[in-house]
């Protein structure tokens, strides 16, 4: 039941070129930092990601992106990633944007083994209707456009049918966990990783606290451990290791 792995290179050591991964955080507020910097070590390329967003040009997922490691996204926001944006106009990447909500609730689905959900949310829209530019060309045109998808009436109101997200791995960061890898988030930082620790078939979370099975009060759980089955115990140095996007201040 011991899930700790010593280091995150060994943690993410096993994932191979073409992976799917469900990458927790919103910004740069609760993302894997550690996981996704072993996965740039190691240079894991062809990644199909699945998070909210890419982080920025050099933080979060953007680290995998400017260095030509993923191939595919979908999520919900591009940002402030300037290369996300390139890559994406050019040709060089593939992205499915999805209304925020509908991926959280399309990776909740995943976990708790639902197929598929209908929702009201992109009736009228290419969301729905398709065309939504998956991949252009290098001259602008589209290469691959998103499907029509499946419409329904419920009492008098359109519906569109969406389906459940699984992925072959998730990374996600947690303040605290437990050695059977129950996990506690702490404020913001929940955001997407509970659903996307949910999502994978093999979830890798990283902690900025370690303790004992037992010292987690079951209420306290956000992520119960039979969704975890890898624990990263962060360097105090690594888990202070935190950017803001963007900072206001008021005089």
């Amino acid at each position: 039941m011991n899930k700790v792995c010593p280091d995150a290179a060994q943690a993410v050591a096993d994932i191979p070129d073409g992976a799917s991964l469900a990458v927790g955080g919103f910004g740069l507020s609760g993302v894997p930092e550690t996981l996704i910097r072993a996965l740039h070590t190691r240079g894991t390329r062809g990644l199909r990601v699945v998070s909210n967003n890419c982080g920025i040009d050099d933080r979060g997922l953007g680290v995998l992106l400017g260095a030509g490691q993923i191939a595919r996204v979908t999520g919900s926001y591009v940002g402030e990633n300037k290369e996300f944006a390139r890559q994406y106009l050019v040709g060089e990447l593939e992205v499915e944007l999805v209304p925020q909500g509908t991926l959280a609730e399309r990776l909740r689905a995943g976990g708790a083994g639902i197929p598929a959900f209908y929702t009201p949310a992109g009736v009228g829209t290419q969301v729905a209707e398709g065309g939504l530019p998956w991949r252009y060309s290098a001259d602008g045109t589209v290469a691959v456009a998103s499907p029509p998808k499946e419409t329904r009436d419920f009492h008098g109101r359109l519906h569109v049918l969406e389906h459940g997200i699984t992925t072959d791995y998730a990374l996600v960061r947690a303040w605290r966990g437990d050695l059977h890898g129950n996990l506690v988030f702490r404020r913001a930082a929940a955001n997407f990783n509970p659903l996307a620790a949910m999502a994978g078939r093999i979830t890798i979370a990283e902690v900025e606290e370690l303790v004992d099975p037992g010292e987690l009060l079951p209420e306290q759980v956000h992520v119960p451990g039979i969704y975890v089955q890898r624990v990263v115990h962060l360097t105090a140095e690594q888990a202070a290791d935190k950017q803001i996007e963007k900072r206001t201040v008021s005089a």
